[in-house]
């Protein structure tokens, strides 16, 4: 009789992809909050520790540091677009930790870091539905084979209430097209 072997969903390589598209988005969105908070580093620092994961480095309790402390900048800024942006960075640092499991949920985390740069450029536009139209193509154009196929392994987002949501649901149907 064969037996079954157990394949994690994610992977190690599967989460550095993932970084590398989240950090990727994340990074255009960045400019907006360094605007309205010059001196606050923590969204870029975010980046950057992600950066590193995504090249080969740990996944360690200081990337994760990063990660929050960058969404206590998104807290603190007072302006919507830069709140964004630093949700961007946070969501960028934070997509290390996606779960292996197949869950909605764990697809948010793939998803939100380009869901939060598109809307970062959105609320900053003098066209917003323009702006979030061409940030949400260039996000999808982003994403390499595997991102698409690491989402495809995932359970497909349902249509639900809310912008942010629509986003996140945009995104999902695209990288499966």
């Amino acid at each position: 009789m064969p037996t079954e072997t157990n394949t994690p969903l994610l992977n190690e390589d599967d989460l550095r992809q993932i970084a590398r598209w989240a950090a990727a988005c994340a990074e255009r969105a960045l400019p907006l909050f360094e605007a309205k908070a010059a001196d606050d580093t923590r969204p870029r620092a975010a980046l950057s520790a992600i950066a590193t994961f995504a090249q080969g480095g740990g996944r360690t309790s200081a990337l994760r540091k990063l990660a929050w402390a960058a969404g206590q900048s998104a807290r603190e800024v007072g302006d919507p677009a830069a709140s964004a942006a630093a949700r961007a960075a946070m969501a960028a640092a934070g997509s290390a930790y996606t779960h292996p499991i197949a869950t909605p949920h764990q697809v948010n985390h793939i998803l939100g870091p380009a869901a939060y740069a598109a809307r970062a450029a959105a609320l900053a536009a003098v066209d917003p539905a323009g702006i979030l139209e061409a940030e949400i193509r260039w996000a999808i154009s982003q994403a390499s084979p595997e991102v698409r196929q690491i989402v495809q392994r995932m359970p497909a987002r349902a249509p639900s209430n809310g912008q942010f949501h629509a986003l996140l649901y945009r995104l999902d149907t695209a990288l499966r097209a």
